[in-house]
């Protein structure tokens, strides 16, 4: 990871006065760089980014500050056969005009928007990314290849004596969403129409979502799955991947789900272990269970049962069945966990869970006291871990990390990990009707 990322930038499409601002920090990248001479037609041309943002997808990277923040970066994804695209073939996506603000520059800012450039590709469904680059561009060259990318030179183009080098990066083959659900169980599994309904007492989306697997009549279906988790007294979650029907797709927003967490599934494939670091005095142990400081450590981040429904049940019979369902969770698949521990009393200060599925390892659970954040410890567990996995045998890795996390995608970009698939939960809460 950048240690100079600001913590708190975002990449995402642009909306709004997003546009126009990409398509002014666009033309004064290219000006400031000598990329562009003064007067020639081609800055009016990067100063069109409402044309980018309507014909192409137009990402930004943006900074805490005023009302939506300010917009400090730019790319555009254009797919083949679009008027952005000049050299990808079919099944890529060509990335285009990428920019930084002079004055936000060696901050990160334009890896964290490859990375994401990347992930919006992945789930735009194409299986390789393409771009064009000058030469002279050795910093950007050595972003690019950090981040995968290939030389292709025979795919090298130019014109009025500028010559461009391609080059390209490809996706790689996803664990699958049953290998994913393996390494993270629910507690009780339903079958509905050939649907796997996940129920474990609310704890996680991940173990309380379905998984579709096709209807003849989704919004059949969809009433049989919901009428389950109302007896649960919870909210119907469906995964949605990215080969999700349009029948299913239309039948969701006919009976109001809406959109919640977007994830982004990272791999490493294959797995290279890396030779751990210790970014300060300290240790990392391993065990086949999680203790008590493990556990209370990662059950701290996430909501109670009365956080979550906002009702004036029992706290402390919610909290114990909460705690009760998280260990079974855990228990669902063969794992190790990792507890970082540092100072005279070896407190743990950071933990991550390796679930082994067939020759995958899913890393998952990374938390990290507030105390010692930006001290490497994330990317320190994440080095065991691997080593742990590869010494278990394991050859790919994969995570799931939400897309707006541009911190988190950064630090596994750094350590490898690409954009293989993408999914979204849809929810419909127990009061709608329709």
């Amino acid at each position: 990871m950048s240690a100079s990322l600001p913590s708190r930038v975002t990449v995402r499409v642009a909306r709004g006065d997003d546009v126009a601002d990409a398509g002014a920090l666009t033309a004064e990248a290219y000006l400031a760089d000598r990329l562009v001479p003064d007067g020639d037609p081609y800055a009016e041309e990067l100063r069109d980014a409402r044309r980018r943002a309507d014909e192409a997808t137009l990402l930004v990277a943006v900074v805490p500050a005023g009302g939506s923040g300010v917009v400090v970066g730019t790319v555009t994804l254009a797919p083949y056969g679009t008027s952005y695209a000049e050299v990808a073939q079919p099944g890529e996506v060509e990335l285009r005009m990428l920019a930084v603000a002079p004055e936000a520059r060696r901050r990160g800012i334009a890896e964290a928007l490859v990375v994401a450039a990347l992930r919006e590709a992945v789930a735009l469904g194409a299986a390789h990314v393409v771009l064009s680059t000058l030469d002279a561009m050795e910093v950007a060259h050595r972003l690019y290849e950090r981040l995968g990318f290939e030389r292709r030179p025979e795919r090298d183009w130019g014109h009025d004596e500028v010559h461009l080098r391609v080059l390209t990066w490809s996706a790689p083959a996803p664990p699958g969403a049953r290998r994913e659900i393996a390494s993270w169980p629910p507690v009780h599994v339903v079958d509905v129409d050939g649907w796997r309904v996940g129920l474990s007492g609310g704890v996680t989306r991940r173990a309380n979502s379905a998984l579709p697997a096709g209807a003849a009549d989704p919004d059949l279906t969809l009433s049989r799955v919901e009428a389950v988790y109302a007896l649960e007294g919870q909210p119907s979650v469906v995964r949605v991947g990215r080969s999700a029907s349009t029948e299913l797709l239309a039948a969701l927003d006919r009976r109001g789900y809406a959109w919640t967490a977007q994830t982004d599934v990272l791999v490493l494939d294959p797995l290279r272990p890396q030779a751990p670091s210790s970014a300060s005095e300290g240790e990392v142990r391993v065990a086949k269970t999680p203790d008590a400081a493990w556990f209370a450590l990662w059950s701290g981040t996430k909501p109670s049962r009365t956080a979550r429904r906002d009702t004036d049940t029992d706290a402390d019979a919610d909290a114990d069945a909460d705690e009760a369902m998280r260990r079974a969770i855990l228990a669902g698949a063969d794992a190790s966990y990792l507890s970082a521990s540092t100072g005279a009393d070896r407190r743990t200060i950071g933990v991550l869970r390796a679930a082994f599925v067939d020759d995958w390892v899913a890393l998952s659970c990374l938390v990290v006291d507030p105390a010692v954040r930006g001290l490497g410890w994330g990317r320190e567990l994440t080095r065991q871990a691997l080593l742990v996995a590869h010494e278990r045998g394991a050859r790919r890795a994969f995570l799931q990390v939400e897309s707006e996390n541009a911190v988190a995608s950064t630090l596994y970009a750094s350590l490898g990990f690409r954009p293989a698939d993408r999914y979204v939960y849809r929810e419909r809460d127990l009061d709608v009707t329709g």
